[in-house]
């Protein structure tokens, strides 16, 4: 039986593994796609202590390597449920279960779509949603980004260097990302923005994409891109966990020590209902997580 069987492995899942590992504590990790949760695809991070600049594949590797070294155990399967049996928590997975005294969930949150027509079958081929992944198969080609928050102004910066053009749209009169990004966009005069502005379709010619068509300001507009990618937010990966007390968006909802609605079950980073997702708060919940875990087993 492990101490903590902590479900995701993106930064705020492997910041509480390291906690509690350092304490001596025996650690299952069990991940369903990929080590580093969504941070690992980002080609650049810059707002996080310690590093000017960095990939987030680069930042995810080192911390894995870390608590691998400190002996965490990984499996990779999909966790269906959690139940709890005499004290200890049983997680059931697609594959078998496993058991422990406490859990952390950690399992992020997923890109959200546009759920237009004809979205899935483009997905990969005109239709992105990370760059670090399909950015290079659009140089010196026009390409659109869904979004104005600082999330998609970071993936319009990197975009705009290598391609001919990067067009946003937003579906509000002004972009909302960080005021340095907003600056560095609105001041390059590779980028256009589209306010006030919602996608209505994909533009499908001859079974190639080849665009989309938007809404600005109550007037249908084609706009001709080689690619698209979206950043319009995210969606809980929280559906295994619909016992637990969520939001009205399906956050799981922590306390201070981010202990959720049954004892001995927590949750940290981006499933957990709060107002600000970042990197750093990612990391802090995982920390607050741990710790909290530790002074349940402790007792």
């Amino acid at each position: 039986m492990y101490d903590t069987i902590i479900i995701g492995s993106g930064m705020a899942g492997m910041t509480a593994a390291l906690y509690l590992l350092r304490a001596q504590k025996k650690v299952l990790v069990i991940e369903q796609e990929s080590i580093g949760g969504q941070i690992a695809s980002s080609p650049r991070v810059e707002n996080y202590p310690g590093y000017k600049s960095i990939s987030g594949s680069e930042l995810t590797s080192n911390l894995y390597d870390q608590i691998e070294e400190l002996g965490c155990d990984y499996e990779f399967e999909e966790v269906l449920s959690i139940e709890s049996k005499d004290g200890y928590k049983i997680v059931k997975t697609d594959l078998g279960t496993h058991e422990a005294k406490t859990v952390i969930i950690a399992t992020g949150a997923k890109y959200r779509r546009l759920n237009l027509d004809r979205e899935e079958e483009f997905i990969g081929n005109g239709i992105s949603f990370c760059v670090a992944c399909d950015g290079a198969f659009y140089n010196d080609k026009k390409v659109a980004v869904i979004g104005g928050g600082n999330s998609a102004l970071t993936i319009a910066l990197d975009l705009v260097r290598n391609t001919s053009g990067v067009t946003i749209i937003q579906d509000m009169p002004k972009l909302t990302g960080e005021p340095i990004n907003v600056e560095k966009i609105t001041n390059n005069p590779k980028v256009n923005i589209h306010y006030n502005s919602k996608v209505l379709s994909y533009i499908i010619e001859n079974d190639e994409f080849k665009g989309i068509t938007i809404l600005e300001s109550g007037i249908k507009k084609d706009i001709y891109v080689d690619g698209i990618f979206v950043s319009i937010g995210t969606i809980a990966n929280t559906k295994p966990f619909e016992n637990l007390k969520m939001d009205d968006y399906k956050y799981i909802i922590g306390d201070a020590f981010n202990q959720t609605s049954e004892e001995g079950i927590f949750v940290a980073g981006d499933c957990k209902s709060k107002r600000i997702r970042q990197l750093t708060t990612a990391t802090s919940d995982g920390t607050i997580a741990a710790i909290s875990c530790l002074n349940y087993l402790n007792k």
